[in-house]
């Protein structure tokens, strides 16, 4: 097709898309009628006539000319399309829309006039920040815990703890109660959806349940029933409970309590791979200390990133937000699934559409961060080198030469983003201003002020 015989014109619109106006002469349109035509008549079979030797007017009369008009137009989107995104270079993110229908456009089509309609687009968006030096970002201190090493070996001493029947007394704070329940709301009277039970372990520590119900059970004896009055959150999962009164009616049908190991070097090869306790606290500790700088350095770069977000002016698609809010649900789907929950049966539409809405702020947050990533890369002209890329290559390919099906190109991008990351997030500390607020002392403050870019 010679360029006179298409006109195209492009209007950029909000949220990154784009207009793409075409006009086609009228021998373009004519030439594709014709096209269709002879399409029918070869693919057309009759009585009394040849394959592909059909005349056409009995071919407008059998298949009418509204069928085949609709074929041409067809063709001809398709091509018109393929040759403007082409000529304008342009690299569309989803299918074109046509705008006013088909429907509308195959009324107004004649093969022997021009046509002139619009089709519209989503591209990528030209992310642009405003500035990427000078930011000043908070962070919450991590404070490695000594604690926590104890926490840890009590948590595997419950798991190794045995559980031994409690007959004589009432149940008491860090017993095991087996119970069965079921709840109603306290102004209507109605049933509690998934409020009810017919025998659960129920651990009796504070924050298992919702407030009031491991406090009603305490005390009670086994074979008691009790009505147990409590009250949901404010920020329950379930919108219809929130903030409501509930009652529960609650039968306790057995009490365990656990009898825990003795804390001796017995115990530490039975729950790890070291020979002593002292090895063992020894190793928590550093695994404890190691994941607190891990931490730490995680809310620094969120601290960062969420200074250099505020200073990005992006229009992002519908389509990278649709995509990103499929990916959001899909990682819910596979977590649930990992945990052995029927995502199929869990998952039904009307918990789909729900989900989807609800990520929509969510997945638009993580689109901004990835385009400031990026534009700060082109910005400052951050890259990762060949020879750094491939020494990182050779460290991952050995730690995963026991690895089978590894898609080496997709192993080559996600380690290139890594390291791009790294580098990126490395210039941010250097080039800003981050201040440090402990968790223990929220009006402590300690400012690390990053030595001046050269002029």
């Amino acid at each position: 097709m010679s360029a006179d015989q298409l006109t195209v014109k492009t209007n950029l619109l909000p949220n990154s898309r784009i207009a793409v106006e075409l006009e086609v002469d009228s021998e373009r349109c004519k030439t594709c009628y014709e096209e269709a035509l002879s399409r029918l008549s070869r693919s057309l079979k009759l009585p009394g006539f040849r394959k592909g030797k059909v005349p056409k007017a009995v071919i407008l009369q059998q298949v009418g000319i509204a069928r085949i008009q609709a074929s041409a137009l067809e063709k001809l989107l398709e091509g018109v399309w393929k040759e403007a995104l082409e000529k304008e270079s342009i690299e569309p993110l989803c299918e074109p829309e046509l705008q006013g229908g088909f429907e509308t456009l195959l009324e107004s089509f004649s093969p022997e006039k021009k046509l002139i309609f619009t089709l519209e687009t989503d591209i990528a968006p030209t992310p642009v920040l405003k500035t990427t030096k000078g930011l000043e970002a908070e962070v919450e201190k991590v404070i490695y815990d000594p604690q926590k090493v104890d926490e840890l070996i009590e948590q595997s001493r419950k798991q190794l703890a045995t559980l031994i029947p409690v007959e004589d007394r009432p149940a008491e704070k860090g017993d095991i109660a087996v119970v069965s329940f079921k709840g109603t709301y306290s102004d209507n009277g109605n049933e509690i959806n998934g409020g009810s039970a017919e025998s659960m372990d129920i651990e009796l520590e504070e924050g298992r349940m919702i407030p009031g119900f491991i406090e009603g059970i305490i005390g009670m004896k086994i074979s008691e029933e009790k009505i147990v009055k409590c009250e949901f959150p404010d920020n329950y999962p379930e919108k219809e409970a929130q903030g409501k009164k509930a009652d529960f009616q609650i039968t306790l049908n057995d009490l365990k309590t656990r009898e825990l190991p003795e804390l001796d070097d017995a115990f530490a090869q039975q729950t790890s791979d070291k020979k002593n306790l002292k090895e063992l606290r020894e190793d928590l500790e550093e695994r404890l200390k190691k994941d607190t700088a891990i931490r730490y350095q995680k809310n620094r770069n969120d601290a960062l990133l969420a200074a250099l977000v505020s200073e990005l002016e992006v229009d992002l698609p519908k389509t990278l937000i649709d995509q990103e809010v499929r990916n959001l649900i899909e990682e819910t789907a596979r977590n649930l699934a990992q945990q052995g929950i029927d995502v199929k049966s869990m998952f039904t539409n009307e918990l789909v559409q729900s989900l989807m809405e609800s990520s929509k702020e969510e997945a638009q947050e993580n689109l901004r961060r990835t385009f400031a990533l990026k534009a700060l890369a082109q910005e400052e002209k951050i890259e990762v080198d060949d020879q750094e890329l491939e020494e990182k290559l050779k460290e991952v390919r050995k730690d995963l030469s026991k690895e089978k099906n590894i898609d080496p190109n997709k192993l080559r991008q996600i380690i290139l983003e890594d390291l791009l990351k790294d580098k990126l997030f490395k210039w941010l500390e250097e080039n800003n201003t981050v201040t440090e607020k402990s968790t223990k002392d929220k009006n402590s403050k300690q400012k690390n002020h990053p030595p001046k870019p050269p002029s």
